[in-house]
């Protein structure tokens, strides 16, 4: 095996991506997709690629810091793909304290252990932490996040994921472990959990639910598929500098409001239903404490230097994602009744 990787959150959503990637695309490299589990880590994600010859999944905490030591032991890693985090604003707002925990003392751990099993012999190998654009704040109508921004985090998630970026940093700079950090912009694609923007209004417009709109639906994001997304930390991780920041973004801005209504659309077209049909579910309910208003990447550094740049544009990318769920209604049930989480027992317990 060229290298043996730990990818940590390889059951969640961009972690699952990532870890199907790097199995099929790299038949040499050992993968360890070490997940927790928790509601949001679902390997049926991953049944295609979990009897590949390469793959490996462990199922651990990664702040139980002896754990993750007998893992670095077991495999002697070469590089870490750090996804492993709790992500979603409103959960972070009434628990920040698990948001800590996590995205906080899990990294300082990882990184920890990493330093201690490679101080010897730093020469090729990684640390790659995968980041947020929303450490760096909010923007107003114009203006981009750039690798220079000045950090701004405004909710407890946010704050988290900037502390961890900030570790990271000290990390390289106090023990010159060899770190890389990525910030992206909002996500969207297949398999994500439906407690996001638009898996939540897919679902919902498949079961003639409301749609929930924060406010009047005017915060703006910029918008990128997972597969571009996992596509860019591939090329990152093996082109990119140690010690350096790579923002990767989807550049399209979009309003919440106007994302809805494209999908309404899509999803009227798709489902055969009467034109405007699905828009008649959309419903504005009080705005997030702290929201955002606006966030947009410029991801220019990795387009000039690594060769990167997103392959889709909004629409389309959206209509494949509809058609994904559409065409997956098995899984989506699975995780809106919770069946999911009963798949490791029935698959890994036996074994």
């Amino acid at each position: 095996m060229n290298h043996t990787i730990l990818i940590t959150g390889g059951a969640g959503f961009i972690g699952s991506h990532l870890t199907r990637l790097f199995v099929t695309k790299y038949p040499d490299y050992k993968i360890v997709n070490l997940d927790k589990l928790t509601y949001a880590g679902n390997l049926e994600n991953l049944k295609d690629v979990e009897n590949k010859p390469n793959y490996k999944f462990v199922k651990g905490d990664i702040t139980d810091i002896e754990f993750v030591k007998k893992l670095f032991e077991e495999y002697k890693f070469t590089g870490v793909l750090h996804c492993a985090a709790e992500s979603h604003v409103d959960r972070s707002i009434s628990d920040p304290l698990a948001f800590v925990k996590t995205n906080v003392l899990g990294t300082v751990t990882l990184l920890q252990t990493a330093k201690d099993f490679w101080e010897d012999e730093l020469q090729g190998k990684l640390f790659y932490h995968i980041s947020t654009d929303e450490v760096y704040g909010s923007l107003g109508e114009e203006g981009f996040f750039t690798e220079e921004t000045s950090y701004d985090p405004r909710s407890p998630y946010s704050a988290s994921k900037a502390s961890s970026d900030h570790f990271v940093r000290a990390f390289y700079h106090t023990y010159k472990l060899p770190v890389i950090i990525s910030n992206c912009s909002n996500n969207y694609g297949p398999y994500h959990f439906p407690e996001k923007l638009i898996p939540l209004c897919i679902n919902n417009i498949l079961n003639q639910k409301p749609l929930p709109i924060y406010g009047k639906g005017e915060n703006v994001r910029d918008w990128l598929f997972v597969e571009d997304h996992v596509k860019a930390i591939d090329v990152i991780f093996h082109k990119g500098k140690a010690g350096e920041t790579y923002n990767i973004g989807g550049h399209n801005e979009w309003k919440n409001i106007d994302i809805i209504k494209e999908l309404c659309k899509q999803m009227d077209e798709k489902l055969g239903r009467e034109k405007g049909e699905s828009e008649k579910l959309i419903t504005f309910v009080k705005d997030r404490a702290g929201h955002d208003m606006r966030y947009a990447i410029d991801a220019t550094k990795l387009k000039e230097e690594l060769g990167w740049k997103p392959s889709l544009q909004f629409e389309e990318g959206l209509s494949k994602t509809i058609d994904w769920y559409l065409n997956n209604k098995e899984w989506l049930q699975h995780v809106t009744t919770g069946n999911y989480q009963n798949y490791y027992e029935t698959q890994y317990d036996k074994r």
